[in-house]
């Protein structure tokens, strides 16, 4: 049984999430395993390095499946995206050995954030970015998320209906550039919670709307309550970049 990777790209703007689920057909791991059958005609189940929500984007998505079949192992993409929609896409297909896991195996993960920061709402970006009308200080923003960086328990950054335990997690790196009028984060880090992501960056947003103080942020960590962080960040702004092995 040979184990193939994939390296996946999609727009989750007509999706629920990537996760198959009892009560919806509209996801992108079941789009993707009905494309991989008609290829190899078995039954497959892929194995994705992670969750993302409803309306999230991924840029460098991991998953893996095993099969028979004995098509070379870069002309799997090929052949599957001639099934998938044009919302999705398989970048990369590569043969690894039998007992590799896409979501254990992964030693860290790279997000994106985007937010559309103008007095004006953009159409173009309506899909792919968070649109924020207000001004914002980029300065006390660019400040606070250095307290991020580290290893910390992030409980007060994880939404609730999670069954995870530990929430301790290290965040390798976070930086943040604004350039016409789009204010962009990237996020590093050997692992995130639910949600986690879109609470840090929304309460980066309360504190350059001045909800929040730039300095509160260690205590907020140490709180462990979710009510002391800011708001979620929208769906739309979010992109898994790359899963690191």
């Amino acid at each position: 049984m040979r184990n193939i990777k994939l390296t996946i790209e999609y727009d989750g703007t007509n999706y629920s999430g990537w996760q198959k689920q009892a009560n919806t057909n509209n996801t992108i791991q079941e789009e993707i395993e009905n494309a991989i059958e008609k290829v190899v005609d078995e039954k497959v189940t892929i194995i994705g390095a992670g969750r993302t929500d409803k309306g999230v984007h991924g840029r460098g998505q991991v998953a893996n499946f095993n099969t028979n079949s004995r098509i070379p192992e870069e002309k799997f993409k090929y052949a599957i995206n001639r099934y998938l929609p044009e919302d999705i896409a398989i970048v990369e297909s590569i043969e690894v050995e039998e007992f590799f896991h896409s979501r254990y195996d992964a030693l860290g993960k790279k997000y994106k954030y985007l937010i559309y920061n103008a007095p004006v709402k953009s159409p173009i970006f309506r899909n792919y970015s968070y649109y924020i009308p207000y001004k914002l200080n980029i300065q006390s923003m660019d400040k606070a998320k250095d307290y991020f960086i580290g290893k910390h328990d992030f409980a007060a950054f994880m939404a609730s209906g999670s069954s995870i335990k530990d929430t301790i997690r290290n965040i390798y790196y976070i930086s943040l550039t604004n350039c016409n009028n789009i204010i962009e984060f990237e996020i590093y880090g050997d692992g995130f919670l639910y949600n986690m992501v879109r609470i840090i960056v929304g309460t980066l947003i309360d504190i350059g709307r001045g909800k929040i103080e730039s300095d509160s942020i260690p205590n907020i960590l140490k709180s462990k309550d979710r009510k002391n962080a800011g708001h979620t960040a929208a769906a739309e702004g979010l992109y898994l970049e790359k899963v690191c092995y």
